[in-house]
């Protein structure tokens, strides 16, 4: 081994290491393993970057912002509400769900077509009488399903497509990957919707009506001879922190605030309302010298009546002092019907991760209660207000309906609860699709690239106002970006260097018993394997370079195996941090870690027994 191979091989090794302790995000990891390769003289400084203009990144991004456009046409919801029967039975639910949902990832982005449909899916599972994970999981299986079934579809394909354009084979086009994909998710999809639901462990997870039973909503009078008097709201939380209570509104002046401002002054006469666990709420009233405003009687029974017996006189407080010295009287009253209880998932990429409600400073930013939180289906409140939010986590928010959406959109969450058909403007909508259709026809007889094609879509998008303006760069998701332009350069090593050759070796010497369709499967359920524990996008560079390196050295044809990467990559089932999908999931469903292999591994065995007959038929080796 030479030196440059033995170096890009303890970064990659490093580099997988960083992608499955998951302490840093994909992004992150991939930029350091490719400056690390710039580093080591590995790949040269002017190109380093180069990755950033390749095709399959384009594509990603235009995609991405069609996928947004579509959306907000209100085109993709007219066609879930009538496809979708609403008072068939379980089966024929999950086959129009699943068939929906892997129809529309062959053409938008994955994860905005599990979000399109996540809402649909609990509205159905309560009209069925099953937990809503029952629903979710085939969707999101099916939505993985269809990715794999066209170019533009995920990702990986984009990749593997690329890795052949530079082979000097020329990119793979809009549907080469029908015939294998299309099968095999089609097949897929019938199982799961047949047999597949029935693999689903029976979880209930936390929901608006479930999310409490045991917290009190206590109002207490402030006197003159309160410790607390004088005191801004952020220090008597403090003080709070010590019985697992919140503060979550409070009265002056017979004036209801929601979601008070930390620095506002506590003045005597003041009533707080606060929220706390039974076993604890006597000692934060004796600590703190309070006195019970008004009784409210028992537990409440479910989040909504804390929020009715909340805001029985709402209004929101739209200007704090950050004076302590200064009384802000300014508010705005509001109906009862603005203040809305909202359950928000948090996306994989969201930047909540890692932060806590104290650290986005949640109600001073937008007027907004956390009320609970669930992570897989089990609720908590310890500390609510300092806990670090997850993937996956659901989120119990109350406050205003126009502040519940700015915070979903901006710190990526995707609200649960059933939506109305909404079409701002008819006509868009078909243009939208329109525009969509052409890009798909120009790139699939070859008369423009992918990346070319679907980057004039996106232009067509914004100069028709399809989308707006202020939207487009806001609907591209960067993480996937960096890591799929980082990864590329970082990949090219690996065939520069030797080092996949390599890799092909010593994979072909272990299966050597079973020649190049042993190779084949090896290859795919290698993918597979990786896929279900770092991201696809990642996987397929690395293992594109091997399977053409494997393809090399028993010199068959290198579209069977770069077939079989995007195939592998596609079918990421066996875990909830395999795929986003899987990952938003994980708290509606109140899934836990090891739920996903009951139907994933089936699944996966599927994919292998049913894909390699059908790439050696397709795509045959020589």
């Amino acid at each position: 081994m030479t030196h440059d191979q033995i170096t890009i091989l303890a970064i990659l090794a490093a580099t997988l290491g960083m992608f499955l302790w998951g302490r840093w995000r994909h992004d992150m990891v991939a930029l350091a393993a490719l400056l690390a390769c710039v580093v080591a003289g590995l790949i040269p400084d002017e190109q380093a970057f180069e990755g950033f203009g390749h095709g399959a990144v384009i594509t990603v991004a235009s995609v991405l912002v069609i996928s947004r456009g579509l959306q907000m046409t209100g085109a993709i919801d007219v066609m879930a509400q009538r496809l979708i029967p609403q008072n068939s039975g379980l089966g024929l639910s999950i086959v129009a769900l699943t068939g929906l949902g892997a129809a529309l990832s062959a053409f938008m982005n994955n994860v905005g077509a599990l979000a399109l449909l996540m809402p649909i899916a609990i509205q159905l599972s309560g009209k069925q009488g099953v937990p809503a994970g029952r629903l979710l999981m085939p969707l999101a299986f099916g939505t993985i399903l269809g990715g794999m079934t066209t170019l533009i579809g995920t990702p990986p394909n984009l990749i593997v497509s690329g890795f052949r354009a530079e082979q000097g084979a020329g990119a793979f086009n809009m549907f080469d990957f029908t015939p294998v994909g299309g099968l095999v998710a089609l097949v897929g999809v019938v199982f799961i919707a047949l047999l597949g639901w029935r693999l689903v462990p029976k979880r209930v997870a936390a929901s608006v009506e479930s999310f409490e039973t045991a917290t009190y909503v206590t109002e207490v009078r402030v006197t003159e001879k309160n410790k607390v008097v004088g005191k801004t709201l952020g220090e008597v939380e403090q003080l709070l922190d010590e019985g697992d209570a919140q503060i979550i509104g409070m009265v002056r002046h017979e004036m209801r605030v929601l979601a008070p401002r930390s620095g506002r002054l506590v003045q005597a006469g003041d009533i707080l309302v606060l929220e706390a666990e039974p076993e604890s709420l006597s000692s934060v009233l004796s600590s703190l010298g309070l006195s019970l405003e008004e009784a409210v009687e028992g537990p409440q029974d479910n989040a909504t009546e804390r929020a009715q017996q909340t805001e029985r006189d709402n209004s929101e407080d739209r200007k704090d002092s950050t004076d302590g010295n200064k009384e802000d009287t300014e508010r705005s009253s509001l109906e009862d019907s603005d203040i809305a209880i909202q359950e928000l998932v948090t996306k994989t990429d969201s930047t909540l991760i890692g932060r806590s409600a104290s650290d986005i400073n949640l109600r001073a930013r937008y007027g907004v209660n956390l009320l609970a939180l669930s992570r897989q289906g089990r609720r908590s409140v310890k500390r609510l207000r300092t806990t670090p939010i997850e993937a996956g986590d659901v989120l119990l928010m109350q406050g205003p309906a126009d502040s519940l959406g700015a915070f979903a959109r901006e710190y990526g969450c995707i609200p649960l609860a059933a939506r109305s058909v909404d079409i701002p403007n008819k006509s868009k909508a078909i243009i939208a699709v329109g525009i969509l259709m052409a890009a798909v026809l120009l790139a699939t007889l070859g008369w423009l690239t992918a990346a070319v094609a679907f980057a004039g879509a996106m232009l067509a998008y914004m100069a028709l106002r399809i989308i707006p303006l202020r939207s487009v760069y806001e609907s591209v998701d960067w993480p996937v970006i960096v890591l799929l332009a980082a990864m590329m350069p970082v990949a090219g090593v690996m065939a520069n260097t030797g080092a996949a050759d390599l890799v092909a070796v010593w994979l072909l010497e272990l299966f050597s018993f079973g020649g190049a369709v042993m190779a084949l499967v090896i290859i795919m359920v290698v993918t597979i394997v990786l896929s279900s524990f770092m991201n696809n996008a990642a996987t397929a560079a690395v293992m594109c370079q091997i399977a053409i390196s494997s393809a090399d050295q028993l010199q068959v044809n290198a579209d069977t195996f770069l077939m079989a990467v995007a195939i592998g990559a596609s079918c990421a089932f066996l875990t909830p941090i395999a795929h986003q999908n899987n990952t938003l999931i994980l708290g509606p469903g109140g899934f836990r870690f090891g739920d996903y292999w009951r139907l994933g591994l089936p699944m996966e065995i599927i994919v292998v027994a049913l894909g390699t007959p059908l790439l050696l038929w397709i795509w045959p080796l020589h």
